[in-house]
């Protein structure tokens, strides 16, 4: 049966953070609250965590999870080819609502879809996010619902459609924007906005701005 922690009192997130942290440990699946819209994350390093997840919001291996990390540094051990313009960005918006696809480092034991040698990346700028995000290390996290349903911005929305699936349910409250991460390519000379998001392409030519639009 799934726990659910009000993270809006001291206590409770205290709780629901440890009792999270020690699900993720085990390979089992939480829902989380972002900056953007709540996402449902397991361990990026567990391919059946990850599985679990993909299954949980009935969706296949071509649309791989993105992975939320808690700092900039951890940047360092999980991608290569990192250009000066791609760490502009980071420098300029995380965290934040800005998701890099950048090349892994080949050398990572994950599984988490046809990623083709990339991963999308993004810090979220939501405090409970980074605290559990900083415990247990990178997490695969995806938008907290049944594909092609809209993303949530309330746990209560997250958990009907989700239900037991998760073990830990972690409320923040309602999330600050319904609005997704805007996404840009990285593994290129020139940045490429795949999705536009939250920032839109003239904020983010104000720190590249040979930015390109994906047509």
């Amino acid at each position: 049966m799934a726990r659910r922690y009000d993270c809006t009192d001291a206590t409770d997130r205290k709780t629901g953070l440890r009792e999270a942290a020690s699900a993720v440990r085990r390979g089992e699946l939480v829902v989380l609250p972002t900056d953007t819209v709540y996402g449902i994350g397991a361990d990026a390093f567990g391919p059946e965590a990850v599985g679990d997840l993909l299954e949980a919001k009935g969706r296949g291996r071509n649309m791989p999870s993105p992975v939320l990390v808690g700092s900039p540094n951890t940047l360092h051990g999980l991608v290569t080819d990192f250009s000066e313009l791609a760490w502009e960005l980071v420098d300029a918006f995380w965290p934040g609502a800005l998701t890099l696809v950048a090349r892994h480092q080949p050398s990572l034991q994950w599984n988490l879809g046809d990623t083709r040698g990339t991963v999308a990346i993004r810090m979220p700028l939501h405090p409970v996010a980074i605290e559990l995000l900083t415990e247990v290390g990178p997490m695969a996290v995806s938008s907290a619902n049944l594909t092609g349903h809209p993303s949530p911005q309330t746990c209560d929305a997250a958990e009907e459609m989700l239900g037991d699936s998760v073990s830990v349910y972690l409320d923040g409250g309602p999330t600050p924007a319904a609005v997704a991460s805007s996404i840009v390519d990285v593994t290129g000379k020139v940045p490429v906005l795949l999705r536009e998001g939250a920032l839109s392409a003239e904020q983010l030519r104000e720190v590249v701005p040979d930015l390109e639009v994906a047509n």
